[in-house]
Formats: structure tokens, C-alpha cells, sequence
């Protein structure tokens, strides 16, 4: 057992159960060994969750991919056209039911969510950078445009608000790219 081979058995747990199920004991269980045997891959509770929410990361941005296509998108609004569509899938939901934790949990303050939500950022905002259009203007300004569209769209459309979404997606011009 390492912490490679552990690790798609905690991810499973958490995806499942939220990041309250992340406690020492369930996820030893989850991944059929000992709470002892946990911290001797990673060396402690925090640097579990962090190792873990990283992977996590990796199998989501993954994921995304899968789901994208083969060919690039040609345009700014098809990049994130093609992230909402493949947001709404049922088998993202657990991805982004942790994702809400997580930012929940950095909103209320609690130890290690800022953190995590910041890095998990960074690889989502990287892998937007890496699928921008080719010969984009501006890749780095337009990730952190498209990312933020994206976020936001996708919270309105969690709550009920996917007609407000589409309207500022029009609104922003960015159909016209």
C-alpha cells in the first residue's frame, strides 16, 4: 500500500460522503486499512487532506477534459459554453458538492478550507489557460475572465438562477468572439 494506491479510495470516500467524512477513522475504513497506516503515508491529518484535495483536483480537471471534445474550442464562449454543459452532468455533482464544502468552509473561517480552495483555484484557472482558443489575444486575462464567468454562472444555475446566468453570459459579450 502507498499513498498513490490509497489515494482513489479516499477520493471516493469524500466525493461520497463531503468533507465531514474526512476524519481519520472513515477514511481508514474507506480504504480498507488503519487509521496508524493513514498517517504513516502522509504524516499527518493535514497534509492527508491537502495530498487528498489536490488529487481530487487532478481526477476533476480530468474529468473535465474527458468531456470537452476532442477538437479545441475556437472560441472564448464555446470554452465556457462547453464547461457549463459538462458542469450540469450527474457524474461532476459530487465534484462540485465538495467544491461548495470547501468554499463554505473557507467563508467560515475553518482551518485548511482557504487553502485548499485556493489551490484548487489555481489548477482549475490553469486548466482554463491551458483550453483557451488558439491564438488567443490574451490567455492568462481571458482564463481569469472565462473562470470567473464560469463560477459564477454555475453558482446562479446551482440556485435556481440559470436563466440570469445565460442572460449575463449574453451580456458580456462574449458570444461575439
Amino acid at each position: 500500500m502507498t499513498k498513490e494506491t490509497l489515494l482513489p479510495s479516499l477520493a471516493a470516500h469524500v466525493l461520497a460522503q463531503g468533507l465531514a467524512g474526512a476524519s481519520l477513522r472513515p477514511l481508514a475504513k474507506a480504504a480498507g486499512t488503519s487509521d496508524r497506516m493513514l498517517i504513516y503515508h502522509f504524516g499527518n491529518k493535514e497534509a492527508l487532506i491537502n495530498d487528498l484535495l489536490d488529487y481530487i483536483a487532478e481526477v476533476y480537471a480530468a474529468t473535465l477534459d474527458a468531456g470537452m471534445g476532442d477538437e479545441r474550442a475556437a472560441t472564448r464562449y464555446e470554452l465556457v459554453k462547453r464547461v457549463l454543459a459538462r458542469l450540469d452532468e450527474p457524474s461532476l455533482r459530487p465534484f462540485l458538492a465538495l467544491w461548495w464544502d470547501i468554499v463554505a468552509g473557507s467563508v467560515r473561517g475553518n482551518s485548511g478550507h482557504k487553502d485548499a480552495a485556493k489551490r484548487m483555484m489555481h489548477k482549475l484557472l490553469q486548466w482554463v489557460e491551458d483550453n483557451m482558443p488558439e491564438g488567443d489575444p490574451d490567455p492568462k486575462g481571458g482564463a481569469r475572465y472565462l473562470l470567473t464567468l464560469i463560477e459564477g454562472s454555475h453558482m446562479l444555475s446551482s440556485v435556481g438562477h440559470a436563466r440570469t446566468a445565460n442572460e449575463g453570459l449574453l451580456a458580456s459579450n462574449l458570444s461575439q468572439d
